[in-house]
C-alpha cells in the first residue's frame, strides 16, 4: 500500500532538519566504551575534529583534518576554483548555497512563515508520516548503493532510522518554534556575505570558513530547540582503538544522538606524525589530483595560446620576401 507523503515543500523542510543531524562516520556495534579510559593518540584526533564542529571553528576542523602541506595545496585549489574542500563535506552540500541565498533575500523571514502557515501548520500528523515515509525511503537507497562498504551502509542505516525517530517526534509544525527558526537563520544567513561561488571564490578557503562559523552555529541551536543538540553529540565522543598496524588505525567511537547512541569504526592514517580520518585522505587527494591535471591542463591551454601569439607576432614583423 503506497503512503500519503506531505507537499513537497514540508518533505524539503523534514528532510533538511534530519541531515543537518548527519555525522558522517562509518559504524557498526560495539559494547560501550569507557569515558574515562584515556584516549589514544588517534581516539584523540577524532576527538579533535569533533571539539572544532562543536566550537563552530570550522578553519580548526579544516586545518585539523588534512597535514599542512596538503592544507595549503587545498587553498591554493580553492583560489584556483578548483575545490570547496571542506564545504563538500557536508551533508547536502550542493544546496548550501542556494539555501544561504534564499534565507539571504529580504523578504525571506515573511515567506518562509507564509510557506510555513500553509504548508506545516497544523499538520503534526502528515509530518510525522513524511518523516517515517523518507526514513523507509533513505534506508531502501543506501541498501541499493555499490558506493559503500559494509560498514558505511551498515552506520549511515542507522543513521537515517536515529534521524527518521527523531523528525517523527521532533515539534516540527509547533508555530513559535518555527518563528524563532527563520528569524534566527534568515538573520544568520544574510551576515554571512556568501551565497554565490562567486563570493567563496573572492573570500578564499580560510575567510569563507570564518563567515561560515555563525551560520553553522545558527542552524545547530535551530536544531538543539527541535531535540536534536549536536554540540551534545559532538562533545560527547567515545573512543577506543580496536587495531593499529603501523601508519593505520581503526577505532571504535560512540557519541549520543537524539536520545540514542551511535556506534562507529573508522579509519584513521597517520602522516607526518599525526592521525588523520583515512577517508578524508582519499577525497582529499583523489581532489588535488584533479586540481593538479586541471591546472596542467590550463597551463597548456595558456602556453599554446603564447606561442600562437609570439608565432602571429613574428609572422607580422618579418620582412617582406621580394
Amino acid at each position: 500500500m503506497s503512503m500519503p507523503l506531505m507537499p513537497g515543500r514540508c518533505r524539503h523542510w523534514v528532510l533538511s532538519l534530519s541531515l543537518c543531524g548527519v555525522v558522517v562516520l562509518a559504524g557498526c556495534k560495539k559494547d560501550a566504551i569507557d569515558p574515562a579510559a584515556p584516549a589514544s593518540e588517534p581516539v584523540a584526533a577524532l576527538q579533535q575534529l569533533a571539539r572544532h564542529v562543536a566550537d563552530d571553528d570550522l578553519v580548526g576542523y579544516a586545518r585539523a583534518s588534512v597535514p599542512a602541506d596538503q592544507y595549503a595545496r587545498l587553498e591554493a585549489a580553492w583560489a584556483a576554483g578548483h575545490s570547496r574542500w571542506p564545504l563538500t563535506e557536508l551533508p547536502l552540500d550542493g544546496q548550501l548555497l542556494p539555501l544561504l541565498a534564499n534565507l539571504s533575500q529580504p523578504d525571506a523571514p515573511q515567506r518562509l512563515q507564509r510557506s510555513f502557515k500553509a504548508q506545516i501548520a497544523g499538520q503534526a500528523g502528515q509530518v510525522r508520516q513524511a518523516a517515517h515515509s523518507m526514513g523507509l525511503f533513505g534506508v531502501q537507497y543506501l541498501r541499493n548503493q555499490a558506493d559503500y562498504s559494509e560498514e558505511e551502509r551498515a552506520h549511515y542505516v542507522q543513521l537515517v532510522e536515529v534521524l527518521s525517530r527523531w523528525a517523527g517526534a521532533a515539534p516540527l509544525t509547533d508555530k513559535q518554534r518555527a518563528t524563532t527558526t527563520i528569524t534566527l537563520l534568515t538573520a544568520t544567513a544574510s551576515t554571512t556575505g556568501l551565497s554565490t561561488d562567486a563570493q567563496l571564490q573572492a573570500a578564499g578557503m580560510e575567510q569563507s570558513l570564518r563567515q561560515l562559523g555563525p551560520f553553522l552555529k545558527a542552524v545547530k541551536t535551530a536544531l538543539a530547540s527541535y531535540g536534536l543538540p549536536l554540540d551534545t553529540s559532538l562533545r560527547e565522543v567515545r573512543g577506543e582503538l580496536v587495531s593499529q598496524d603501523g601508519d593505520t588505525a581503526v577505532v571504535h567511537i560512540q557519541y549520543p544522538l537524539a536520545s540514542e547512541t551511535i556506534d562507529a569504526q573508522v579509519h584513521m592514517t597517520r602522516r607526518q606524525g599525526h592521525w588523520y580520518l583515512t577517508r578524508v585522505l582519499e577525497d582529499t587527494d583523489a581532489l588535488l589530483a584533479a586540481a593538479d591535471a586541471a591546472k596542467a591542463e590550463q597551463d597548456a591551454a595558456k602556453a599554446a595560446e603564447a606561442e600562437a601569439a609570439a608565432s602571429v607576432k613574428d609572422d607580422a614583423s618579418a620582412p617582406a620576401k621580394p
